[in-house]
C-alpha cells in the first residue's frame, strides 16, 4: 500500500532527467512506479485514491539535470519552483546555428569564428547580467492558442517568436574556451533560456552559436546531489525523497 503520507500530503523530490527524453516523459515513467507496476497485463494501480502528479519547469529534451517533481499536495509548489533560481552549465559551440538553437537541430547559419577569444566571450557577458530583456525561442514548451509553440512548427506551422520579456541573470561567467567552444556557469530566475543565451552571445562577439550540451544543477535548493538518478527511480526511493514544501519555502524563492 501507498503510505498515507504519500497519499495525503505528497511532497517534492527531485530526480535527474537523463537527455534524449522529455520532462513529461520523465513524469509517465514515474508513475508507474509510484502508483502501480508495470506487468504484461499493463498497467495496475497501488490505489483508488487520485494523486497528482507533475514537474517544476520543463527541461529541454536534449538537456540533462534537476527536474523537481511535485505530488499529491507538493504540486501547489511547483509554480513557485518555475518561477524560482535555476543553475546551468552550459557548453555552446561557435560557428553555427540551428533552429532549435540546441546540437538537436537543421544548422540555419554559419558564420567565421577563429578570431573569437575567452575574453571576447567574458567582455560581452556583461550585457547579459542582472534584469535583461530576452525573446524567447520558437522551439519551446510557450503556448500560442493552447499549443506549445514547439508543437506548432514542427507540423508545419509559420510560428512567430513571441515579444522580448524580462528575465533577470544573476550570475554569469565564462569558466572555459577551447574553440570553438565555450562554457558558462548560468544562475537565473523563472522564464530564462539557456538557449537564446547562448545564441545571444554568439550574435555579440561577431558569429553565431548553438547549444552543445546543457545541464540543470540546481532548482531552488534542490542540487545533482540530492536528486535521484534513474536507476534509483524506486517507489522506496521516492518516499524516502519526498520532502514537506513547506519546509522549502523560503529556499525555493
Amino acid at each position: 500500500m501507498v503510505p498515507m503520507q504519500l497519499l495525503r500530503q505528497g511532497g517534492l523530490f527531485a530526480v535527474i532527467k537523463p537527455k534524449g527524453v522529455t520532462s513529461a516523459n520523465v513524469v509517465d515513467q514515474l508513475k508507474p512506479i509510484i502508483f502501480g507496476s508495470d506487468n504484461r497485463a499493463g498497467w495496475r494501480p497501488r490505489t483508488k485514491v487520485r494523486v497528482k502528479i507533475g514537474h517544476g519547469g520543463t527541461l529541454d529534451k536534449n538537456a540533462s539535470g534537476i527536474l523537481v517533481i511535485g505530488l499529491g499536495q507538493g504540486t501547489k509548489s511547483l509554480k513557485q519552483m518555475l518561477q524560482g533560481k535555476k543553475k546551468y552549465s552550459v557548453i555552446g559551440c561557435l560557428g553555427s546555428g540551428t533552429d532549435t538553437m540546441d546540437a538537436g537541430g537543421k544548422v540555419t547559419e554559419a558564420a567565421p569564428y577563429d578570431h573569437i577569444k575567452q575574453e571576447d566571450i567574458e567582455k560581452v557577458l556583461q550585457q547579459f547580467r542582472g534584469s535583461i530583456l530576452q525573446v524567447p525561442p520558437v522551439y519551446s514548451a510557450l503556448k500560442i492558442g493552447g499549443k506549445r509553440m514547439s508543437d506548432l512548427v514542427i507540423e508545419g506551422h509559420d510560428v512567430e517568436p513571441k515579444p522580448a520579456r524580462p528575465v533577470m541573470v544573476y550570475h554569469l561567467f565564462c569558466t572555459a574556451f577551447d574553440s570553438p567552444y565555450f562554457h558558462l556557469d548560468v544562475t537565473c530566475g523563472g522564464g530564462f533560456y539557456v538557449r537564446s543565451l547562448v545564441s545571444d552571445v554568439g550574435k555579440a562577439v561577431g558569429s553565431c552559436a548553438h547549444v552543445k550540451e546543457l545541464c540543470r544543477t540546481q532548482q531552488g535548493p534542490f542540487t545533482l546531489n540530492q536528486a535521484l538518478k534513474e536507476c534509483d527511480w524506486t517507489f522506496d526511493n521516492i518516499t524516502k525523497a519526498l520532502i514537506d514544501p513547506r519546509k522549502l519555502v523560503e529556499e525555493i524563492r
